[in-house]
């Protein structure tokens, strides 16, 4: 085995996907587009609606008709930064917003407020 960035990426990579790791699978079509916007910090330790306990930082979000499972991709539109997230609650409750998004992955994304954002569903 080479010790090369390149063959180790590859069998990083290859482990991922026997992994069935999300982050690694082909994003479908785009299923929406709109404003994002993430959680309070006070919700911290408040159940969900799928009964989990909301972690700043875990990889989740809330979705109003989406599956709980639901694996999605988020894609900041204004700069192209993508991060993965799991639907486990129901919102977000503002009528211009598509998805409430946990503290990390709108740290990921850049968001300090709200930020257009494009949804793909990676794994149901």
């Amino acid at each position: 085995m080479q010790a090369n960035g390149r063959t180790v990426g590859l069998a990083a990579l290859f482990v991922a996907l026997l992994a069935g790791c999300p982050s690694t699978k082909t994003a479908g079509p785009v299923i929406a587009e709109g404003m994002a916007s993430f959680y309070a910090d006070s919700l911290a330790g408040n159940k969900t609606a799928n009964g989990e306990t909301y972690d700043p930082g875990a990889e989740t979000c809330a979705h109003r008709k989406l599956a709980f499972g639901t694996v999605l991709q988020v894609e900041r539109v204004d700069n192209g930064k993508t991060a993965t997230c799991r639907v486990n609650d129901r919102g977000p409750y503002h009528d211009k917003r598509i998805i409430d998004l946990s503290r990390s992955v709108a740290e990921s994304l850049g968001i300090e407020g709200v930020a257009k954002v494009r949804l793909r569903k990676l794994a149901e």
